[in-house]
C-alpha cells in the first residue's frame, strides 16, 4: 500500500497542474492560443534554464561507476531503433509516427527522475539519477529531434537540416553550455581558484527562478490545450503509445537490468524513474515548434501520465520483493 501512495503522490501533481489548466481553458482566461505561445516560452525561455541547471548542479564524476549509465543509454537507443521500425508500421501519418516514437522512448525523467529516485532509494538514488540526468536528458533531446525530423511532412530529412535543428535546439544549448560551465568549475578547482556561479547571485538566482517556473507552466499550458473530445479520434494511437510507455518498456528496461545483474539498488531506482516514468512534458512543446501531432503529444503526456502510478507501483512492489529496495 505504501509504494501505492508512494506511486499516486509522485504523479498525482502532475494530472492537478494539467486539470487547472484545463479549468482555466473552461472558464476563458487561458486560450487555446495563449496556451501555445506559453509552450513556445516554456521550450525557448524555461526549460532551457532547468536543463543549464540540472548539469551545472553534478557535484563531480570521478567515483561513479559508468556501468548503469551505458547500460540506460543503450536501452535507449535500443527502444529508439525498434520504436522507429514499429511506428512506420502501425502508422501511416508522419506527423503522428514522430510523436509516438518520443513516447516509446522519451521519459519524463527531467521532471520527476530525481525525486522519484530519492524516494525509492534515498540519497544514492538521488546521486544516480543525477549523474544519469546528465547523459540522458541530452540523448533524449537529440533523439526526438531526430525522430521529429525524420517524419517531417514539411520536407525531406536530411543530415544538414537535422544537424541544423539540433545546433539551434534551446534545450541542447542549454545542457551544452551546463557541460562548459562545469568544465569551467572543475577548472577552477584543479587550480586553486573558489569562484563560482553561484557566486554572481544575481544570475544564479534569475536562472533558478526560470527553472522553477519552467514544469509548473509546461503542464498548465498542456491543460490549456487538451480536448477530451480528441481521445475518440486518436483512441488506436493513445491505447499504443500507453501500452508501450508503461508495460513494455518498463520490461524490457527495469526486467533487462533484474536477468543481466550486477546492479544495486539505488541503480534500479535510477532505472525506474528512467524507464516506468510518463512521456516527458516537455515532448508536446518540442513537437509544437517542429510542427508534429501536438494534439496527440499532449494526449499520451496525460494519460501515461494516469497509467504510470501504477507501473511505478508495481516496479516497486516487485523489486522490493526480490530484495533490491
Amino acid at each position: 500500500m505504501n509504494e501505492l501512495l508512494f506511486a499516486i503522490n509522485a504523479t498525482a501533481p502532475i494530472c492537478l497542474l494539467v486539470l487547472i489548466g484545463y479549468f482555466l481553458k473552461r472558464i476563458g482566461f487561458l486560450s487555446v492560443s495563449l496556451a501555445s505561445s506559453l509552450n513556445k516560452l516554456v521550450f525557448r525561455l524555461f526549460l532551457p534554464a532547468m536543463l543549464f541547471l540540472n548539469v551545472y548542479k553534478i557535484e563531480s564524476f570521478s567515483e561513479i561507476d559508468f556501468t548503469f549509465v551505458w547500460y540506460a543509454i543503450g536501452v535507449t537507443v535500443l527502444l529508439f531503433g525498434v520504436g522507429f521500425l514499429v511506428v512506420l508500421c502501425f502508422s501511416k501519418e508522419n506527423a503522428k509516427r514522430g510523436v509516438l516514437l518520443q513516447a516509446i522512448f522519451r521519459a519524463n525523467f527531467s521532471l520527476v527522475g530525481i525525486s522519484l529516485a530519492t524516494s525509492l532509494f534515498g540519497d544514492a538514488g538521488a546521486m544516480m539519477a543525477t549523474v544519469l540526468s546528465a547523459f540522458l536528458i541530452p540523448l533524449f533531446n537529440l533523439l526526438a529531434i531526430l525522430s521529429l525530423s525524420v517524419f517531417s511532412s514539411e520536407q525531406k530529412p536530411s543530415l544538414k537540416s537535422f544537424l541544423l535543428k539540433t545546433a539551434k535546439n534551446p534545450l541542447i544549448i542549454s545542457i551544452l553550455s551546463g557541460f562548459v560551465v562545469l568544465g569551467l568549475r572543475a577548472l577552477f578547482v584543479h587550480f586553486g581558484v573558489s569562484f563560482r556561479l553561484t557566486d554572481i547571485e544575481p544570475i544564479y538566482k534569475t536562472i533558478n527562478s526560470l527553472s522553477s517556473v519552467a514544469t509548473p507552466l509546461a503542464l498548465i499550458a498542456l491543460g490549456g490545450q487538451f480536448e477530451f473530445t480528441a481521445v475518440r479520434s486518436l483512441k488506436r494511437e493513445i491505447i499504443f503509445g500507453v501500452c508501450v510507455r508503461c508495460v513494455a518498456v518498463p520490461l524490457l528496461a527495469v526486467g533487462g537490468a533484474y536477468l543481466l545483474g550486477g546492479f544495486e539498488g539505488a541503480h534500479f531506482a535510477t532505472f525506474v524513474a528512467a524507464f516506468c516514468t510518463p512521456v516527458a512534458v516537455s515532448s508536446v512543446p518540442m513537437v509544437q515548434e517542429m510542427r508534429g501531432d501536438t494534439t496527440l503529444a499532449g494526449q499520451l503526456v496525460v494519460w501515461s501520465t494516469l497509467c504510470s502510478a501504477l507501473t511505478i507501483f508495481i516496479a516497486s512492489y516487485l523489486l522490493k520483493l526480490a530484495g533490491i529496495f
